[in-house]
């Protein structure tokens, strides 16, 4: 019997999982299929209600259900739980809807892969964004033991939420969290050891990220998730000033093997060949 899965969101069209997961389902000769299907906000719990109902193995959840799908799950890992958000879902054998937060591993496993020799631990790391994604990185960050967050967003009790939800965690594991202004932020980027923009901003058909570089460490990495275009503008000032960079198209690679082996059965290994693929279409 095939095995269903799919990627929902709002907007959609954009979504390279559809390609990543139909490309590891003919490399191990798996007999499923993966669509994307177009869920509006208000539509949500319908939708995943007709998704289990149809039998799906699963699901994975991009901008902008990551916090609202949280709420609708049965069962949250301990990933879940501390970021308050939900970007895996596995449907049980008894129809009920585990959440996973996969983008902690996306972030940090591509991370690991493209920059080998960067260790996290006692880093200071700065942060755009307070959305599903910017809690997943914020908490990897925390699990990492930097030490320091500088967080920036344009919504600033958005991003307060995020420090208050993370304020206990963060204090066990003795790591600074912070909410700084735009121009702050910017200041402060003379001591970043990891500048991550974790919205979608420079994403093609949003607005571009503005952020000035100009204090930014030369030493420091410059990580963007975004993936269309693989090179955003963030990285390309970054890359022309001498910074490393990180691209965001491994970090949807990693995240997306949890779901993969969960809804499918079998272990997949991301490497240049999946990310070249990713990257020519």
């Amino acid at each position: 019997m095939t095995i269903k899965a799919a990627v929902i969101g709002d907007p959609i069209n954009h979504s390279l999982s559809p390609k990543l997961h139909g490309f590891l389902l003919q490399k191990y000769n798996v007999d499923g299929n993966y669509s994307a299907i177009h869920v509006l906000p208000e539509n949500l719990a319908e939708s995943i209600k007709s998704m289990v109902n149809s039998g799906f193995a699963g699901f994975n959840v991009t901008i902008p259900h990551k916090e609202k799908i949280f709420h609708l799950c049965d069962i949250k890992t301990q990933n879940a739980l501390l970021t308050k958000a939900v970007n895996t879902v596995i449907i049980t054998e008894n129809k009920q809807i585990l959440g996973e937060n996969s983008d902690i591993a996306g972030f940090l496993n591509n991370l690991k892969y493209h920059q080998a020799n960067f260790g996290l631990q006692n880093k200071t790391t700065h942060v755009i964004g307070a959305g599903g994604a910017s809690r997943a990185i914020v908490c990897g960050l925390i699990n990492s033991e930097v030490k320091n967050i500088f967080i920036t967003n344009r919504n600033q009790q958005k991003a307060l939420a995020l420090i208050d939800d993370f304020k206990e965690f963060s204090t066990k594991k003795h790591v600074h969290l912070e909410f700084l202004n735009h121009e702050n932020f910017e200041k402060s980027l003379e001591n970043s050891d990891l500048l991550i923009n974790a919205t979608s901003l420079g994403m093609t058909g949003q607005p571009s990220l503005q952020l000035d570089l100009k204090n930014l460490n030369l030493q420091a990495i410059v990580y963007d998730i975004v993936y269309k275009p693989l090179m955003t503008n963030l990285l390309e000032s970054a890359k022309n000033r001498g910074n490393k960079i990180v691209t965001g198209i491994g970090m949807l690679a990693f995240q997306a093997i949890v779901g993969f082996e969960s809804w499918f059965g079998l272990n997949a290994t991301v490497d240049d060949e999946l990310l070249n693929y990713l990257t020519k279409l």
